[in-house]
């Protein structure tokens, strides 16, 4: 019976939490169709309304383990290549997660390292980062694309933004494999690898 009432007691608990959620994300939906439509954005190079794109982008943000990243770009020329959109979302991550790797490092094996040892994880850091934006690139799931006019030096341009969806396990994947391509040509890296392995499966890109 006890067992009965903590499995009730957990299913209403999680269907609180489900609704909840569903909430805030309704309200944040709105707020950034609002936002959008007030600063001039429009969806671009889809069929859909910019409505049903945020919809169905955060219904794809409701599954488990799952985040976005954001890419950004201006360009005079409205048929701007997807490739600078994704590279620069792939940028965004990768200093991201780069630098929650070196704060890892500085702070938990600081103290064991010598000054030699730091100073070829400047190195490291650098091979690593631009690693991890290779192996990131094919983890990007395509969500939506906005964009709106502005000007660059006085002269008509556009602003794009471009959200994607990527799952957090396929996100760890590449970050070890760009590890394991970065370490090749750092001795300190390979020295220390387990322990930068575990830095780099705790990672979490935060926005």
């Amino acid at each position: 019976m006890a067992i009965c009432l903590g499995l009730s007691m957990n299913t209403f608990a999680q269907s609180v939490y489900a609704k909840q959620k569903a909430k805030q994300q309704k309200k944040e939906y709105k707020q950034k169709v609002k936002k959008y439509n007030k600063d001039g954005w429009q969806i671009f190079g889809s069929s859909h309304t910019l409505d049903v794109a945020l919809l169905t982008h955060y219904e794809a943000l409701e599954k488990d383990g799952v985040f976005e990243i954001a890419g950004f770009a201006t360009s005079a020329n409205k048929n701007i290549g997807k490739d600078k959109l994704m590279m620069s979302a792939c940028t965004t991550y990768a200093q991201n997660i780069g630098s929650n790797i070196k704060g890892r490092i500085v702070e938990d094996m600081g103290s064991i390292l010598t000054t030699e040892e730091l100073s070829e994880f400047d190195h490291f850091y650098a091979a690593y980062e631009n690693s991890v934006k290779a192996e990131i690139k094919g983890e990007l799931r395509p969500s939506y694309t906005v964009f709106r006019e502005t000007t660059v030096h006085g002269k008509p341009a556009y602003e794009f933004e471009a959200l994607y969806i990527v799952d957090e396990a396929a996100a760890s994947r590449a970050r070890i494999r760009a590890f394991q391509n970065a370490a090749k040509e750092s001795a300190v890296a390979q020295k220390y690898a387990e322990k930068i392995s575990e830095f780099i499966n705790e990672a979490t890109f935060e926005e």
